[in-house]
């Protein structure tokens, strides 16, 4: 049938001279071995909620916050922010290739804690980045060049989907450790400590600083110290992404805990900071990468790497993004304000899961949903099977990954509701 239609094709060809020419053309490209590559999961997930035209359709698949009427949400802290910069009417030249000063050191500060041992000494070395995807990359580039103990880098499983891409591409081989419990919905602790210790030593291993991405499962803190003493046994590099602060519980210090508790155990780690989900920044590209140091002459030496390395990538980061989110955290009132709306807005989604499975037990449902309200952060784990997601999709018009993942944030009072009735008649 193929050659039937190539025939048929070359046949209709000869009596066109423009469409052999086409035809021709294209076999003869030098891209015509590039084949279509698969769609993004997420977005495939937007595009098909944007041809729905049920009033009740919801999308639970982005990771973007939304208030309570289900629209983007702008901090007032930010609008305020972006009003003192306008007026003082400074200029758009480029930023150095480590990026705007002012928010280098707030950055690490925030991260560390303003009386951090390492900021007091200086034994650190804050690059801005593109956001959090920029900074894992900056990060994974500058391993694979100059981290000569391991070329591997070993993921929770799951973790966010962008992860392995990232390292892959900077030449680093990416294997897994086990960390999600799909029978509890939360964390396989046993699991997670059995790989780890048998993890090669100096192997990297990546953690999610706080509310894990994809699940929402995080360790318990005296978890957390047990798998610190594992990684410091077997002198394994940590990586930590933290694209959370603040965001998770509420609380900025109480979910930088873990990441903070390693460098007191006298791991020299590296971290990757997103502005994006706490300042609701998410178009600005605010991140930042940090490299903890043995002293301040090495991270002198650690920055000038990272200028080399950056400097072919981007030349030097977006200017906007960071000026807003270094005078929101260098202004007292500001960042007072600030940390007020991100704990709002982390309640909002506390509030939203307490709900879901409140109007679950409403609907009559006998499954145990306690793990919606014990995961933290965006994203939940619902333990939803492929074919309840599909029903879901089908017979309800509510949208999200295949996996079972649901975006905290795209639920509001006016449809938690309707969410909680399509889970009960897809899962009883």
């Amino acid at each position: 049938m193929a050659m039937f239609s190539s025939c048929r094709l070359l046949a209709t060809a000869s009596h066109h001279p423009a469409l052999a020419a086409a035809i021709s053309a294209r076999a003869s490209s030098v891209w015509s071995h590039v084949e279509m590559g698969p769609p993004d999961p997420i977005l495939g997930v937007t595009e098909a909620f944007k041809r729905d035209n049920n009033p009740k359709k919801m999308n639970l698949g982005v990771g973007a916050y939304r208030d309570d009427s289900g629209k983007p949400f702008v901090l007032n802290s930010v609008r305020k922010a972006e009003s003192q910069i306008a007026a003082k009417k400074m200029d758009k030249e480029y930023l150095p290739i480590g990026g705007l000063a002012d928010f280098t050191k707030a950055c690490a500060e925030l991260a560390l804690g303003n009386n951090s041992e390492v900021i007091r000494s200086g034994r650190y070395i804050t690059v801005q980045t593109i956001s959090g995807t920029g900074s894992l990359r900056v990060g994974a580039n500058f391993l694979q060049r100059f981290y000569k103990n391991s070329r591997e880098v070993y993921l929770p499983k799951p973790s966010w989907g962008n992860h392995t891409p990232i390292f892959r591409d900077a030449g680093i081989e990416v294997k897994s450790y086990r960390y999600y419990d799909p029978k509890t919905c939360g964390f396989d602790f046993a699991g997670a400590m059995e790989d780890i210790s048998k993890l090669p030593e100096q192997a990297i291993i990546l953690f999610h600083a706080c509310a894990h991405n994809p699940t929402g499962v995080d360790p318990k803190p005296e978890e957390w110290k047990e798998i610190a003493a594992v990684v410091k046994q077997r002198n394994l590099f940590p990586f930590f992404d933290m694209a959370y602060q603040g965001f998770a519980s509420g609380d900025a210090d109480r979910d930088a805990w873990a990441m903070r508790y390693f460098v007191d155990q006298g791991a020299n780690l590296v971290l990757s900071q997103s502005f994006a989900k706490n300042m609701g920044m998410y178009g600005e590209r605010v991140g930042g990468f940090t490299v903890i140091c043995s002293d301040a002459d090495e991270a002198k030496r650690v920055e000038s790497q990272l200028k080399i390395l950056i400097r072919p990538m981007y030349s030097n980061p977006p200017l906007n993004g960071a000026r807003i989110a270094a005078t929101i955290m260098n202004t007292p009132e500001l960042r007072k304000e600030w940390l007020e709306e991100v704990k709002q807005m982390a309640n909002r989604i506390i509030s939203m899961r307490e709900q879901l499975v409140s109007n679950l037990k409403k609907e009559g449902s006998i499954h145990n949903w306690q793990h919606i309200i014990d995961q933290i952060g965006m994203f939940c784990f619902t333990g939803l099977k492929q074919e309840q997601v599909e029903r879901l999709t089908k017979e309800f018009s509510i949208y999200m990954t295949k996996d079972g993942r649901i975006s905290v944030a795209g639920v509001t009072s006016s449809n938690v509701g309707y969410l909680a009735h399509g889970i009960h008649k897809v899962s009883k």
